[in-house]
């Protein structure tokens, strides 16, 4: 009975052996998984933290545009009031035009009809025609420059908001280290860096010189109209339109690009 008692004691000694050893193993498999666990921790939290500034990045960025959106409508629908207000002129002033025609045709087929007296007093109505048309000359380079400066306000904008998009997508492919880099490499600030990535390139060069050329060319058809024989309202109604239709498709891509 001793005998068998002590060859089951060492039976069960031997398997509380293997099962420490196997609860060994199992610890240190454990110990392993908590040491990888820890350190995934570890990394999804620094993720966690860097979604977090970039988050607060964009919520900045986001409020930023919004303030520039709503400046952008609010002088936009100023421009809209303004084009209104311009087109009502010049239909007016086309109404003008037209009456203007008429009378002076009615004066001159009865000039050799009438007296001195009818005469002079012709004499004062042709001097008040030449003052209005004088005056409407004036109204006319007055609302072309006002146009002209409307419309290339307008490209300006417009290039700078491209810019801005084209900086802000290069600046989002690259994270702020790899930016920080670039400029520590050129020896420049970042915001040197800004500036010379939105430097214009060649063909944005190009586009610029043939819009002074167009514009230039609209300007001096404009001059050529006025100093023009009766009629040319019809003329100078289809140039102003132009120039009106052009700024209302760059008011319309502006709008686009900062929404």
């Amino acid at each position: 009975m001793k005998r068998h008692l002590i060859e089951d004691l060492r039976s069960r000694l031997k398997v509380n052996q293997e099962n420490e050893k196997t609860s060994n193993e199992t610890l240190e498999s454990l110990e392993r998984k908590i040491k990888v666990l820890t350190g995934e921790c570890s990394n999804k939290k620094s993720s966690i933290e860097s979604l977090k500034e970039r988050l607060n990045v964009a919520t900045k960025e986001k409020s930023q545009y919004e303030q520039m959106y709503h400046k952008a409508k609010d002088e936009l629908e100023k421009k809209d009031l303004k084009l209104t207000s311009l087109e009502n002129k010049m239909i007016e002033t086309q109404c003008a035009m037209a009456e203007l025609e008429t009378t002076a045709s009615q004066q001159l087929h009865g000039l050799a009809k009438q007296s001195k007296h009818t005469l002079e007093t012709v004499q004062k109505k042709l001097l008040l025609t030449n003052n209005k048309v004088e005056e409407f000359m004036t109204f006319v380079k007055a609302l072309t420059r006002e146009l002209q400066h409307g419309v290339q306000e307008l490209r300006t904008k417009i290039k700078q908001a491209k810019k801005m998009r084209e900086v802000r997508a290069c600046k989002k492919g690259l994270s702020q280290e790899c930016f920080q880099l670039a400029a520590s490499i050129l020896n420049v600030s970042t915001a040197d860096l800004e500036e010379i990535l939105e430097v214009e390139d060649d063909e944005e060069t190009a586009k610029t010189k043939i819009e002074f050329e167009k514009d230039k060319e609209w300007l001096q058809y404009i001059q050529k109209l006025l100093e023009a024989q009766f009629p040319f309202a019809s003329y100078l109604m289809d140039a102003i339109l132009e120039k009106l239709n052009e700024e209302k498709k760059l008011v319309e891509e502006y709008n686009s690009l900062m929404k």
